[in-house]
């Protein structure tokens, strides 16, 4: 085997999708009706596609001799001292009634005096027009955004310090979602995904390579999609580039697992199950043809979306997984990207775990979920505590006992109190953000709390999550690592206790307040092994560039802590059996 410096790099968290693959009321929940209805995705791409990325096309063959005139133009006005005098006093005056009417709007002349009187004694004195006409408001603060860099900047400075304005962009939830629509805007200017990864390419070392994950947000009660830009055309784009780009050699793409496609669609995915192998064997049918017939190298699933990862319609596929070591993708950070419909009733209380209805009396009921609001509700699909539904097969025993005969008879379902013949204990998962940087500044904070200690007192077992000292289950420890646990304290035992459990830095990498904690990470015995490499491109776009992403990282860890993350962890976490059978993954030839 070549040494880790000749091996790849391995990118294992990349996006290259369209804007037109995201649903159109993304603002949807963070926004009041109807302007989430007015800002919708299209109308900001529309927006960057003809104005804000249009400067790009400067340099542009056809766009240099316009772009000489408009230079030569301006050195003749710099050089008339009469029209630019006059353009200077234009200028200076739409600003000042620009900076008044944004006042007014934001109620800045009722809360502060002195701005009131000065506008006052501009009026007295015939320097302000009339400009209470809301059309006319518009257009002179237009102008000075679209013409007056200066006067520009001003207004964004009174406009941060506005306190009505504040109130409209309450957080960080509503920052993100704002970032999100910039990024999306950034990437119109590329027709197709296959342009989006040479970009990326092109950063990186020759023979890099890099798993893309789609996104499937059909399902996300955000609008429906415009015909050719669905699930299935952005999977078909992808396999073009796989099977016929300059690049195909560099793309590792995933399939991405959607339940409620799976349900709606009879073709998706169709399997057959022999009780006697105990395998699942898939049918002719959408997976199969992806991972299967154009070998694409795992599965992405994103449960802030509506579900949970133990869904009952997607434990067929993560049996077939298990059994062929196919790895699994999944988020695992509170993010801006989560459904957007009605909390269901179902949801009101967690299906599997339970707690403590009267701790004296030992009284149990289900784990009541109280959250209201999407953006925090999802957060109980995405936590990382859900996993052990698969991955413990006692609590996958009390899910699959309460799921179909056909379900049971995969797993081999006796009783409750019967061990099942099969589990998914071996499921190979990566827990994508390994929770997210809040996450791990809450670890680092926990210094007098138990459970974030156990990776210090016990680092070969971390948390036990479900058993006493004394092995007895337990619900009540569940319940806490649920309600009190840090993820990264969860994330971390997972990939101690579990075999194939590992989590990636994706997204988080921006934080450069995480890399002590990373390097402490990377060199622990049992932990080391499990994390990978992975950028979060083009997502983390707004944060840092992804040259300065992999710079920054090359710096602040040695070389041998990189390969481990990036050359020698990914290949172990991509290794299954379908690729081995096809002999089509290797350092050398993948």
């Amino acid at each position: 085997m070549s040494t880790p410096a000749n091996q790849p790099i391995i990118n294992c968290h990349t996006h290259i999708f369209k804007g037109n693959h995201v649903p159109p009321y993304l603002a949807k929940t963070f926004v009041p009706w109807p302007l989430h209805r007015i800002f919708t995705v299209p109308f900001i791409l529309w927006v960057f596609k003809n104005f804000i990325n249009r400067k790009r096309k400067k340099y542009e063959d056809p766009c240099i001799e316009n772009q000489r005139k408009k230079v030569n133009r301006k050195i003749k006005i710099q050089r008339n001292l009469f029209l630019r005098t006059i353009i200077k006093f234009l200028k200076i005056g739409l600003t000042i009634h620009a900076i008044f009417i944004v006042c007014d709007w934001f109620g800045i002349t009722e809360e502060f005096r002195i701005v009131d009187k000065v506008q006052t004694s501009f009026s007295d004195n015939k320097l302000l027009l009339p400009f209470k006409n809301l059309i006319f408001q518009i257009t002179i603060v237009s102008l000075v955004v679209l013409f007056v860099k200066s006067g520009r900047n001003l207004l964004w400075f009174i406009a941060k310090k506005a306190l009505k304005f504040l109130s409209l962009l309450p957080g960080k939830m509503t920052r993100d979602l704002i970032n999100r629509y910039t990024l999306l805007g950034r990437f119109t200017i590329y027709e197709n995904q296959k342009t989006t990864f040479s970009k990326l390419v092109q950063q990186y070392s020759p023979g890099s390579k890099f798993i893309v994950l789609p996104m499937d947000m059909e399902y996300m009660a955000g609008g429906p999609l415009k015909h050719g830009s669905k699930y299935k055309d952005q999977m078909a784009e992808l396999a073009i580039i796989k099977s016929e780009s300059k690049n195909k050699d560099a793309i590792l793409p995933f399939v991405f697992a959607e339940p409620r496609r799976i349900k709606e669609e009879e073709n998706h995915l169709d399997y057959s199950f022999d009780p006697n192998s105990g395998k699942v064997v898939l049918n002719e049918c959408f997976i199969k043809e992806y991972i299967e017939d154009k070998k694409f190298s795992g599965f992405k699933i994103y449960p802030a979306l509506g579900y949970y990862p133990f869904d009952e319609v997607l434990l067929p596929l993560w049996l077939y997984a298990a059994d062929n070591q196919i790895p699994i993708m999944t988020h695992c950070i509170i993010g801006t990207i989560f459904y957007r419909g009605k909390k269901k009733k179902q949801w009101d209380e967690h299906p599997v775990f339970k707690e403590y209805v009267n701790l004296e009396h030992e009284k149990i009921g289900p784990l009541l979920l109280s959250q209201w609001k999407n953006m925090d509700f999802c957060t109980n699909f995405t936590n990382p505590v859900n996993y052990l539904v698969l991955l413990e097969e006692e609590l996958l025993r009390i899910w699959v006992a309460k799921g179909s005969q056909a379900t049971k008879d995969l797993f081999g379902f006796i009783n409750e109190k019967t061990k099942l013949k099969r589990d998914l204990s071996n499921l190979k998962i990566c827990l994508a953000h390994f929770g997210g940087d809040d996450q791990w500044q809450k670890y680092l904070e926990h210094d007098r709390y138990n459970y974030a200690q156990e990776l210090i007192q016990n680092p070969d077992e971390g948390i036990d999550f479900i058993h006493t000292k004394s092995g007895a289950f337990s619900w009540k420890k569940l319940e806490d690592c649920w309600k009190y646990v840090d993820w990264y304290s969860i994330i971390c035992s997972m990939l101690i206790r579990y075999p194939n459990v590992y989590a990636d830095i994706s997204y988080i990498l921006h934080n450069q307040e995480i890399f002590p904690l990373l390097k402490e990470t990377i060199n622990t015995p049992k932990l080391g092994e499990k994390v990978l490499f992975g950028t979060d491109f083009f997502v983390v776009r707004n944060h840092s560039s992804e040259k300065g992403l992999v710079s920054d990282t090359l710096g602040r860890l040695t070389t041998e802590e990189f390969n481990k993350i990036a050359r020698i962890n990914p290949f172990q976490y991509l290794k299954n059996t379908i690729n081995e059978r096809n002999r089509n993954f290797s350092y050398k030839n993948q």
